[in-house]
């Protein structure tokens, strides 16, 4: 009797899992709505956009004409390293020396050999291609884990963006593979793999040193989380790895790999900046301005870190002691301190760079909508952060930038930075100050 309930019960078993679809599916699209709103749905929302962009990014690469800039000089610069010259101040492009650390040309040089010494474009755009796909699934995943964005958001984020597009695929910068690196390293922070995170962090620093502007975000974390003595070997991983990698440079001529791949005082040209379009082509170059904007980089590091980040009521001295020695007792870091932290430190940076050329977009476009959207404000709708968002996209896409364009964006960035100073931040209760009752 057992068996023959077993038999009729193996159609129902069978026709399970399409009775299981059926219901998602029309639960779906009664909440069709609550789908763009809800953070919940992010991984669906994102999934769909990924499927999409697998078709909008290969319909760039055949339909729109890539564009030469800087892939020759990279394949210049790495075929001079593989042919042995390891004195950085010797290895040129056609664009100008080498002035990236050295796992840029490790990187690239796997590229090099991928690309038929680097002259299969069509294979470069399609190996950049998922490295784009990749990134949005990183980023996707770090959104995931924060649920403070809506997802009708993430459709400007993708599909919407033609200058992102143009970077990953048409260009070929190697902005995007230092970026993919930083992203996988929030998600490995996230995870709370803060070893394997300040290794993915190094190597993305060692192809381009713009992944700096997170650092000061990265060691207020780790203080935190660990105080000043735990912090010590991540940032010792970070120190060993940029070593190792440019161990054969710094054999040869240490102050020419120091010089040239983390050269801080590099003069950028007037004629490429989107930033500073309406000033003076003298005041951009003048020293007393590139000093004035880094004391103004440094002194709103220090202001968010005093009154935004620290806010547990002791000193923020008390983050060099031991997490288990401080007043108020230590709490796991939130996904949301984790990401507000590090996209705000990079954001501030972003504010006040000396000049930020068109492939630089990519340093903050993707933590944009989370700037916008995770911080609750009330004076600011989602028609006013949309907007926001617009300009942006447009100043970005002004070739070339003219003194509004520089305006608007700089008017954006500041919308932005007010918000971020305004808005309440993502601390426990239990790491707030306590009250008194009266």
């Amino acid at each position: 009797m057992a068996a023959g309930l077993r038999k009729r019960g193996q159609p129902a078993s069978v026709g399970q899992p399409a009775g299981i679809w059926k219901q998602w599916l029309q639960r779906a699209w009664q909440e069709r709505y609550l789908l763009l709103r809800e953070p919940r749905y992010t991984l669906l929302v994102a999934s769909c956009l990924c499927i999409a962009e697998v078709g909008i990014t290969f319909w760039v690469i055949h339909r729109v004409a890539y564009t030469e800039i800087d892939w020759k000089a990279y394949m210049a610069q790495v075929e001079g390293f593989i042919n042995g010259t390891y004195d950085y101040t010797q290895l040129q492009g056609d664009t100008g020396p080498l002035v990236y650390p050295a796992g840029f040309l490790y990187i690239f040089t796997g590229l090099f050999y991928a690309t038929d010494r680097g002259t299969d474009i069509p294979m470069a755009q399609n190996i950049f291609a998922v490295l784009y796909l990749v990134t949005l699934v990183l980023v996707f995943l770090i959104y995931h884990q924060t649920s403070k964005v809506p997802p009708f958001v993430f459709f400007f984020m993708c599909c919407a963006s033609y200058r992102v597009h143009s970077i990953f695929v048409l260009r070929l910068f190697n902005d995007p593979v230092a970026m993919a690196l930083l992203f996988l390293s929030i998600n490995l922070f996230l995870a709370q793999c803060w070893s394997w995170g300040c290794c993915c962090f190094s190597l993305a620093v060692s192809v381009k040193m713009n992944v700096l502007l997170f650092a000061p975000g990265l060691l207020f974390l780790l203080l935190t989380q660990f105080g000043f003595r735990g912090a010590l070997p991540k940032l010792a991983i970070c120190a060993a790895l940029q070593v190792v990698l440019g161990l054969p440079f710094l054999l040869e001529n240490p102050i020419g790999y120091l010089s040239r791949s983390f050269d801080l005082g590099r003069q950028f040209l007037f004629q490429w900046t989107v930033n500073w379009r309406f000033l003076p082509e003298t005041i951009f170059l003048h020293r007393a301005f590139h000093l004035a904007l880094l004391a103004a980089h440094l002194s709103l590091l220090l202001l968010f870190a005093l009154c935004r980040w620290h806010r547990t009521g002791e000193s923020i001295l008390a983050l060099l002691k031991d997490p288990s020695k401080r007043k108020v007792p230590p709490q796991p870091l939130t996904p949301n301190q984790i990401v507000s932290i590090l996209f705000t430190s990079n954001f501030i940076g972003i504010c006040f760079s000396r000049s930020l050329h068109y492939q630089f977009y990519v340093w903050y476009f993707h933590t944009l909508p989370y700037l916008l959207w995770a911080m609750p404000a009330r004076w600011l709708t989602h028609l006013l952060r949309l907007l926001v968002l617009g300009l942006i996209e447009l100043s970005w896409n002004t070739y070339p930038s003219t003194s509004f364009s520089s305006a608007a964006l700089h008017l954006c960035h500041a919308v932005i930075l007010l918000q971020l100073w305004l808005s309440p931040q993502f601390f426990p209760k239990s790491m707030q100050p306590s009250r008194k009752t009266h």
